[in-house]
């Protein structure tokens, strides 16, 4: 396990008085949390509660219905191109294209969200995940579970991002994937940083002791 790194333990994000509606719906109103160096944000509740909304306004993709979330003391909007330096957002769906290999997909998702990532980094990140055989394959020739996995190598390449936000990571995870990927988390949370995740799955994460719940 690797020790912390001081630049990732001094982060802070901050919600006051959230509140969501899509399409005339409350989803949820007056929610507050504070996430720390370490600490793991386990959202969960029933399909439709807001669970995806949630994390989409965190990353700064979806504005809220109320309230305020904030990077360090400042809010998000201030300094949006520099928040979104310091995350990694994975969605519920793998953002992956079908006709592209899995490594050009790395690289890829790299461009989209402003880090340089080439091709060097994009096998080694796969063969981290046990994927390396992968690499040059097209993705639309990838099971479900292949899918989720090349998108989760992305974390390989993200362990100076202070933040996590992950939709759904263990769906369509085999056991050992999914043992990988609680590994991959302890060791972000250990050094210093911060996942905020759903899931409807019950997981041995859900054990820590840094660990703040949320039930929408």
């Amino acid at each position: 396990m690797n020790k912390p790194n001081p630049q990732l333990e001094l982060a802070l994000l901050r919600a006051r008085d959230l509140a969501c509606a899509r399409g005339g719906k409350k989803l949820f109103s007056d929610l507050s949390f504070e996430l720390r160096s370490g600490q793991l944000l386990r959202i969960s509740g029933s399909n439709g509660a807001g669970k995806s909304s949630l994390l989409r306004m965190l990353c700064g993709l979806l504005t809220p219905s109320a309230g305020t979330i904030e990077w360090n003391d400042a809010a998000i909007q201030v300094d949006r191109d520099g928040f979104h330096t310091q995350l990694i957002y994975l969605g519920h769906t793998p953002a992956l294209k079908g006709d592209l290999s899995a490594e050009e997909n790395m690289v890829a998702a790299g461009i989209l969200s402003g880090d340089s990532i080439t091709s060097a980094m994009a096998r080694a990140a796969l063969t981290a995940s046990d994927l390396g055989h992968l690499a040059g394959r097209l993705v639309r020739t990838f099971s479900q579970g292949q899918k989720q996995r090349v998108a989760l190598a992305r974390l390989q390449l993200a362990k100076n991002k202070p933040l996590w936000l992950l939709d759904e990571p263990f769906n369509a995870l085999d056991q050992a994937a999914n043992e990988s990927l609680q590994l991959l988390i302890r060791d972000h949370l250990a050094q210093g940083g911060m996942v905020a995740l759903s899931s409807h799955q019950a997981v041995a994460l859900d054990e820590m002791d840094q660990l703040i719940r949320i039930n929408l």
